[in-house]
């Protein structure tokens, strides 16, 4: 079967209406706006209402990339959905390809954390690439919400909610230009949303665990010690795969999780502060939301133009870091 390229044709975004601004947060827990805008560069963060779904935020925003790439529900062969937070814990990927009517589509969840888009990207086109599907709808959606303590002032000041999808197509030319995924289990206890049982013996001698998932738990310092060091390598190991050097890139998009650590990221690429997408002043951390949800905004704004060469890098949970060399558009 012969191999296509892909391009990135369509993007969308959604967020919930409510907001939680830093100064709302000092009700909760004893801190200050100031406190976490010069530290985390966040200054409000979406909350989905317990009315919200993952499934419908992840649906609206799937319908932009759909309508922004210029094809239909109908023409999706595959639909990957990154979360770490799905409504069923089954899966919730089927549940939007229900919502959006793409009956012909496959669909499955992809849990890779706040690199999930990036890890979902390269998934995506390996598929487009042998033959086998020709139109790819990638969603990244994560309702961190849920799974935070709102007493625990290091992780809530963090996390917002929030879905972003692209549509990805078989394509002429690729414009896949390279990519580099990693993980390393070893540093796995230092972010977690961790399952947590107690014994019970249901008939004698046979136990089994039943709870729930506990709230996300963060060593907030190795966690940037470790975005701050792996990020620039990994960058640098897609731009080899893809021939090209720092000074052509575009755009440097990475996950929205601290801005001191997408200053530091630049600033060790020498990348300069105007070609680096940020908004998370508004959004806070959305994990696998976070780059798709940044991408459709610039696209939207006119900043991302058609050919534009975008490095993009998703690092987080697991520990897991990735990036991607693309160029925008057919």
């Amino acid at each position: 079967m012969q191999n296509l390229g892909i391009a990135i044709t369509g993007s969308g975004s959604a967020v919930p209406e409510t907001s939680l601004h830093n100064q709302e947060l000092t009700q909760l827990v004893e801190t200050t706006d100031e406190w976490i805008s010069t530290r985390t560069g966040i200054r409000q963060r979406r909350l989905a209402l317990p009315t919200e779904s993952l499934s419908r935020l992840a649906a609206a925003a799937s319908k932009q990339a759909i309508a922004s790439a210029g094809i239909t529900a109908s023409d999706i062969d595959l639909i990957l959905l990154a979360t770490s937070t799905p409504d069923d814990l089954f899966g919730t990927a089927c549940k939007i390809q229900a919502e959006l009517g793409a009956t012909k589509a496959v669909a499955f969840d992809l849990t890779a954390a706040c690199s999930g888009f990036v890890f979902g990207l390269v998934t995506a086109a390996q598929f487009i690439r042998t033959g086998v599907y020709q139109n790819v709808l990638l969603i990244g959606a994560d309702i961190l919400s849920r799974w935070v303590d709102w007493q625990d002032r290091r992780t809530c000041v963090l996390f917002g909610d929030g879905a972003g999808a692209v549509v990805l197509q078989s394509n002429e030319s690729d414009r896949l230009l390279g990519f580099a995924l990693k993980s390393d289990g070893t540093q796995n206890h230092y972010l977690n949303l961790a399952y947590q049982g107690t014994a019970q013996e249901i008939i004698p001698n046979v136990n089994i665990t039943q709870g729930t998932y506990q709230p996300v738990t963060m060593n907030g310092k190795e966690v940037y010690r470790f975005a701050a060091q792996k990020v620039p390598e990994i960058i640098d190991k897609a731009l080899f795969e893809a021939k090209l050097t720092v000074d052509q890139i575009d755009w440097l998009l990475l996950h929205q999780a601290n801005q001191r650590i997408l200053d530091t990221v630049a600033q060790r690429l020498n990348i300069p502060p105007h070609k680096v997408i940020s908004n998370l002043a508004n959004y806070g951390n959305t994990s696998a939301a976070s780059i798709p949800l940044a991408l459709d905004e610039a696209v939207r704004q006119g900043k991302i133009k058609p050919n534009d060469i975008i490095a993009t890098s998703g690092f987080g949970a697991g520990l897991t870091w990735g990036a991607a060399i693309f160029q925008w558009g057919r």
